[in-house]
């Protein structure tokens, strides 16, 4: 562990200029993961999935999704997806050409805070109303057999099959009556027949494992789904024989996808580099204690990170004079969208963090040093988020083998598509754990809409699975 950088750093004169380069340094120390490091936190990684495998209750949740098998990328058909957890409904039909193609038509329906907070029967008459409303206008009602829908229902859920999930509480501003504890996908489908709707629930679904899905009709190869964004999320295929938990009884699939859940990583804090930074921000959070590594590697918290690492210095007189400003005062309000914008600033004399800084967050006044500072805090930040994203990366790669082969990391998120180099960073990582030669091997890529065209795949792999299994016990 580095040593305290306040101990380091002495509250100074603020006529003085700042030591850009000793504190540049120190900071450096305080955010740096070396190797030996990244390899610890990889072996740790790893047995804690293990414990999520064995037994149910571990830190690490390893949750069996109930998606078997893998698209081959010549399935044809038309699948419906439904995407509801805020503001708006979102309807889509894809219509899957093989190859790796398709096309999509879709459409968005406003949720009113009524139906929100009003009964769960009223919601779903509505979701059905728009559903019908679409289909009729696809022309996809005159089709002889039952159209198969993926539904993203974006709120906690107690998944006990591929197309059966108990609400567990709402989220997002939902309150509706006759919901919780009840099985969602059993409501829906009610209504879909009250309406006489041709229309056959086939899965609910996690956006992590919809992007593992989405990603891998175009691209076989892909052997993981990540989430890099607000939050983080992963997940892969394993085989069923090392889900020791598993009770799901005999199946003709030999793996199953697994949505780790991985955000909860080492909430014991055995291996993580946590700094008094994320000490602070986790202590004045809504769940002090959990969610341990999201709080060090999603957009929802490294900007936090960076305000209370700039607010440190701004308290030793080392970062404008020691003035602030009520924004940067304020928890949440130096947003991670601003690290992006100050990593890419390029300008001699960083104009664009320089606008940032007094302009929006309207600290007084910055000088050129100031600006140096808060530019190198925004990178160690990212730099060590990439870091740790990268060893949860290589632990699973590593746990199936996957390093060996050639294979497709499919990312989904706003902080791996718009953070500056967090792509580079990560490679990185992976290149001090497996070699340079990994690069040729294991590639990321950009994989986006896990919740709709994802939904709609794995409604297409759970009525793939069930034809199988019709087809087997004939």
């Amino acid at each position: 562990m580095s040593t305290w950088l306040s101990h380091k750093l002495p509250t100074v004169d603020p006529s003085q200029v700042p030591d850009v380069k000793a504190i540049t340094e120190q900071l450096t120390q305080e955010f740096d993961i070396p190797t030996d490091h990244l390899k610890k936190i990889v072996a740790q990684f790893q047995e804690e999935m293990q414990k999520g495998l064995d037994r149910e209750g571990a830190t690490v949740a390893m949750i069996p999704s109930f998606v078997t098998g893998r698209p081959t990328g010549d399935e044809k058909g038309k699948y419906l997806a439904l995407d509801l957890g805020g503001t708006n409904l979102r309807v889509c039909q894809f219509e899957l050409l093989g190859q790796g193609e398709y096309k999509v038509h879709q459409q968005k329906y406003v949720v009113s805070d009524e139906l929100k907070t009003g009964e769960m029967r009223h919601l779903c008459d509505f979701i059905a109303d728009c559903v019908d409303n679409f289909v009729t206008e696809n022309g996809s009602n005159n089709v002889d057999s039952n159209l198969q829908l993926g539904f993203t229902f974006s709120f906690p859920v107690l998944q006990t099959d591929i197309n059966r999930g108990t609400l567990m509480h709402w989220t997002k501003g939902f309150k509706c009556t006759g919901a919780v504890d009840k099985d969602v996908v059993v409501l829906l489908q009610d209504a879909f027949l009250r309406k006489n709707l041709n229309v056959h629930i086939a899965a609910i679904v996690n956006d992590t494992v919809g992007t593992l899905m989405a990603h891998a009709y175009k691209y076989p190869e892909t052997s993981m789904g990540v989430i890099l964004g607000t939050g983080t999320n992963a997940c892969y295929y394993e085989k069923l024989t090392g889900i020791k938990k598993w009770k799901g009884g005999d199946t003709v699939f030999e793996e199953m996808v697994v949505n780790m859940e991985w955000g909860a990583f080492d909430n014991e804090r055995r291996v993580l580099p946590l700094t008094i930074y994320d000490n602070k921000l986790d202590r004045e959070s809504i769940n002090p204690g959990e969610q341990m590594f999201e709080k060090m590697i999603s957009g929802m918290y490294l900007g936090e990170i960076a305000r209370n690492t700039i607010l440190m210095l701004v308290d030793r007189l080392l970062l404008f004079k020691g003035d602030s400003s009520h924004d940067l005062n304020t928890q949440w309000r130096f947003e991670t969208a601003y690290m992006s914008t100050i990593g890419e600033d390029t300008s001699a004399d960083l104009k664009d963090t320089k606008h940032v800084l007094e302009e929006i967050l309207q600290i007084p006044s910055t000088t050129k040093e100031d600006r140096q500072i808060v530019k190198h805090i925004c990178f160690l930040v990212g730099q060590r988020a990439a870091r740790l994203a990268a060893c949860g990366i290589a632990s699973v790669l590593q746990h199936t083998g996957e390093s060996e082969k050639k294979s497709v990391v499919a990312i989904d998120g706003s902080v791996y598509e718009f953070y500056p180099d967090f792509e580079q960073m990560m490679t990185t990582a992976l290149k001090e754990l497996f070699g340079d030669d990994i690069v040729n091997r294991v590639k990321f890529d950009l994989a986006r809409d896990g919740s709709g065209f994802g939904a709609a795949m794995v409604a297409m792999m759970s009525h793939k699975a069930s034809q199988v299994k019709q087809s087997t016990s004939a």
